[in-house]
Order: C-alpha cells, then sequence, then structure tokens
C-alpha cells in the first residue's frame, strides 16, 4: 500500500493518493480471483451459461414484438442482467471483507479511507468487462450481431459500463451495511427477482398495468432498451412506453448517475461509521 503521507499536502496530493492506494487495491482485487480458481471459472461459464439456457430454452417458447429473432432480441437483456449482478457481486465481496476484518485491517494502514471503496468498485468494473466481451463472444457464436455499426455497439458497452459501475457503489453500501456474509448470501435470492422483473427476457405489454409500471421504470428495462436501439437488435418500445423504455439511453445515464450520487457518498460514509 501507499505510505505517503495527507500532512502538508493539498487536494492535488490527497486526490493521487487517493488514486494510487485505490489502484493497489483494484490489484488486491485481481490478484484474489487469479487466486480462487473457482471464482474466476463461474465468472467465465455464467455468462455462456445464460446465452445457451434462455436462448435455446425460452427462445423456442416466446415471440418477440415486430418480428425478429429471440436470441437478438434476448442478447440486450443478458447484458443489463450481467451488467446489474454487479450489486449482488459487491455486497457478497464487500460484506466478506467487513466480517473477516479485512476492512479493519485497511483502516490500521497509512492509506487513504476512501481509496477502499474506491479500489472495490473500480476492480469490479474490470470483472464486469470481462463477463460482458465473453458474453458477446457467446452471442455472436449463437447468431446474435450488433446491425448499427461498431460505434453505436462501442456506446452501448460504455453504457452498460456505467451503470454497473453506479451498482456497483449500491453493493458495496449494502455489504457495508450487512457486514456478515452469511446475511449477504441470503439476500442475494431477493436481489435476482428485480432483474427479472423487466423486458429482459419478455416484453412488458403483456404484463397487467401495474406490473408493467415497475417493470419499464426498472433501470435493468432502460438498460435493455438502449442496447436494443444501439446494436439494431429487435425489440423497440410500443407508442405508449413509460418514458425510460421511450427514452432508454437518456434514463440508463440519469439511473446511473442517480445510483452514483446517492449511494457514492453513503458508502464512504459507511466505511468511515465502521471504523469509529
Amino acid at each position: 500500500m501507499a505510505v505517503t503521507t495527507m500532512a502538508g499536502t493539498g487536494w492535488r496530493g490527497r486526490l493521487r493518493w487517493t488514486i494510487e492506494d485505490g489502484a493497489t487495491l483494484v490489484g488486491r482485487e485481481l490478484s484474489r480471483m487469479r487466486h480462487e480458481p473457482g471464482e474466476l471459472v463461474a465468472a467465465l461459464v455464467f455468462p455462456a451459461v445464460m446465452v445457451l439456457m434462455f436462448g435455446y430454452v425460452m427462445g423456442s417458447a416466446i415471440k418477440v414484438p415486430g418480428g425478429g429473432d429471440y436470441r437478438e432480441y434476448l442478447m440486450p437483456g443478458l447484458f443489463a442482467m450481467v451488467t446489474f449482478s454487479s450489486v449482488m457481486a459487491m455486497t457478497m465481496k464487500v460484506a466478506t471483507d467487513a466480517s473477516r476484518g479485512v476492512m479493519d485491517r485497511f483502516r490500521s494502514m497509512p492509506m487513504s479511507r476512501m481509496a477502499v471503496p474506491f479500489g472495490q468498485t473500480g476492480a469490479d468494473a474490470l470483472s464486469g468487462a470481462l463477463n460482458l466481451v465473453i458474453m458477446a463472444v457467446m452471442g455472436l457464436l449463437v447468431g446474435w450481431q450488433p446491425h448499427d455499426g461498431p460505434l453505436r455497439a462501442l456506446a452501448a458497452f460504455a453504457l452498460l459500463a456505467l451503470l454497473r459501475y453506479g451498482l456497483s457503489w449500491a453493493g458495496c453500501y449494502l455489504g457495508l451495511v450487512v457486514r456478515n456474509e452469511q446475511t449477504a448470501d441470503q439476500m442475494l435470492p431477493l436481489l435476482f427477482p428485480v432483474s427479472m422483473l423487466s423486458n429482459a427476457f419478455v416484453p412488458t405489454e403483456g404484463m397487467p398495468s401495474w406490473l408493467r409500471m415497475i417493470a419499464d421504470w426498472n433501470p435493468v428495462s432502460a438498460a435493455t432498451a438502449a442496447c436494443r436501439q444501439l446494436f439494431g437488435n429487435p425489440g423497440a418500445p410500443s407508442a405508449d412506453a413509460a418514458w425510460p423504455v421511450a427514452h432508454p439511453v437518456a434514463a440508463t445515464i440519469c439511473w446511473s448517475l442517480l445510483l452514483m450520487a446517492v449511494f457514492m457518498p453513503l458508502s464512504i460514509r459507511a466505511y468511515h461509521r465502521k471504523g469509529r
């Protein structure tokens, strides 16, 4: 860890200190994945299983609104679902570190307090990028492809990365509040339905009106619709769609910034308060 002190330094020194310590913690998280092959294998296999299971099992029974191939309709939803998994992954990682005393050890070291949550969320962003790459390769193998050019495709993946980063801060805060890996593990099934209650796998038009409203305002639905729009995949929203689905790119950016604005200070505050 960086041993620079903050005495006599201004905001530039503090910022550099935070960045250096945060980068060190990102390296720690990546090194931990390398030394825990089971976690790495799960990160590699899970996207592939999702594509094959939903693409071929559910694809035979679901009709795409407006016509089109279901796997092309599905892939943006899977991208959004994997992005949402950041909440579950971060909650578990942070709660595990807290319950095993890793957080207390960090607090005892001459390092920036802000670097710990920034380092953990930064590492999650890198692992999330790996998951998206694997899922994109699997999608290409089963027939999915972007139709509107590489720039719009890159914009879609950048949008997913932004949303994942915002969601990782929500997971960081939950992990700091729970601070127990057993409790965090029991919470994970409660988060999974949030990604399912969306337009990721089926159109929301057939849902009851109250349920459709919830699904349309789900960040997963906005991210899914944004990816379909940017990739040029089937599944355009209906004329009476809610604002987040009718303007999905703007909605996804708004959701991402809102998540960071709310949970970034909450996470930093929770980390500081745990050390008192």
